[in-house]
């Protein structure tokens, strides 16, 4: 299943592997309602139901933690999921940017789309996320992430 990826989306596939960082979530006026630390690994199987399995570790400055997993498949081109929290697609938008189209099952009438983008040395990444709520813009996510030596 790698090659298929590799083949349909290659800039998402160059974020296999390890990466840490920070998490910030703003009000439309940029008022900081949430910040954490966040560890990714990103994988993409040979076997198995999925094509693409993320695991999520989260940290709060409190000491909170959460742990979270959920996996993808490939299908037409794109990445889908449909997990408990939230459903939909990703697809390669440039060399190296990847948009995903998500429905949150968790939050009424919720949706978001997140632009992740890779540094051309693969060292970092950008993510931003766009939610909407009943039709109209919310807040914002905002995460720098690097790429670290794994597993974590």
């Amino acid at each position: 299943m790698k090659a298929e990826v590799r083949s349909a989306l290659p800039a998402l596939a160059a974020h296999e592997g390890y990466w840490d960082g920070v998490y910030r979530h703003v009000t439309r006026d940029f008022e900081l309602l949430d910040q954490h630390r966040m560890r990714t690994w990103c994988e993409f199987p040979d076997e198995g139901p999925w094509a693409y399995v993320q695991h999520n570790h989260l940290v709060w400055p409190d000491g909170t933690e959460e742990r979270r997993s959920f996996g993808g498949i490939l299908r037409d081109g794109k990445l889908w999921w449909d997990t408990d929290r939230f459903s939909g697609w990703g697809w390669q938008a440039g060399e190296n940017i990847i948009l995903l189209s998500l429905l949150r099952k968790d939050i009424e009438d919720s949706r978001f789309t997140e632009m992740i983008e890779i540094s051309p040395d693969g060292a970092a990444r950008a993510r931003t996320w766009q939610w909407f709520e009943a039709g109209q813009p919310v807040r914002r996510t905002l995460c720098d992430e690097t790429r670290i030596e794994g597993p974590w």
